[in-house]
């Protein structure tokens, strides 16, 4: 699954406590986060992991996270 996320996401340490966490939950093989875009756009490669649960976790975490159209 390659998702693509809007989140509100809006530090650098916010960023990478996300990055990390999914990391190491899942296993990512990549996993980005675009402050500068107006979304804070999240991208997340990871085979073994469906949209929901990426949505799910992040949004656990404490942020907002859906899908972007």
């Amino acid at each position: 699954m390659i998702g693509i996320f809007k989140t509100n996401i809006n530090t650098q340490k916010e960023k990478k406590r996300v990055i990390r966490a999914l990391s190491g939950e899942f296993s990512a093989t990549m996993c980005t986060l675009d402050l500068e875009d107006c979304d804070k756009v999240l991208r997340v490669d990871c085979p073994q992991m469906q949209e929901h649960q990426v949505i799910s976790f992040v949004r656990d975490l404490g942020y907002q996270c859906a899908v972007l159209e």
